[in-house]
């Protein structure tokens, strides 16, 4: 099980890669345009993701300032944003580096932010939850710069093993 999570980890950090690559040729005002999606911008979405590995990771492996709503703007400028995404895409890849087995069927104990309660899981299905909502969002941020400019790089995970079979 841990091979597979390892997997999406690296896949998690070669997305993100091509997908702030492709954001960079955006003009700020075409990055913060608000285009009618669910965090409104590529900016908006960007950042909601790296909230939502925050929180994510934060639970995980308890560490660090767990941000208080969704919708937190972590970093106003590109440029900062995606250092920061690269941090975060590193601190993944070395949690799920960190685990055996063992871990991967203990339970994770979280309290949640929307409605708060706490919550009780075997960690592996959480993981599966956290690089789904990645994969989701970044599927957002394709749409929002085809949109923009006509293209996007394709993200699909069968690239990315194409890419790095034999690793």
């Amino acid at each position: 099980m841990k091979d597979h999570y390892l997997m999406f980890a690296h896949y998690n950090q070669w997305a993100n890669r091509l997908l702030y690559t492709a954001a960079a040729q955006l003009s700020d005002d075409q990055y913060r345009e608000d285009l009618g999606a669910f965090f409104k911008s590529v900016h908006g979405t960007l950042n909601h993701l790296l909230v939502g590995d925050t929180i994510w990771t934060n639970r995980f492996d308890g560490k660090g300032e767990t941000p208080k709503d969704l919708n937190s703007i972590a970093h106003d400028s590109f440029d900062a944003l995606s250092r920061a995404r690269k941090a975060m895409d590193e601190r993944i890849l070395d949690y799920v580096k960190s685990l055996d087995e063992q871990a991967l069927k203990a339970d994770l104990i979280y309290r949640t932010i929307v409605n708060p309660e706490n919550i009780t899981q075997p960690l592996s299905p959480a993981l599966a939850q956290f690089f789904n909502h990645q994969t989701h969002h970044r599927g957002q941020v394709h749409a929002l710069l085809t949109r923009l400019t006509g293209e996007a790089p394709s993200l699909d995970l069968l690239y990315y093993l194409r890419e790095n079979l034999g690793d």
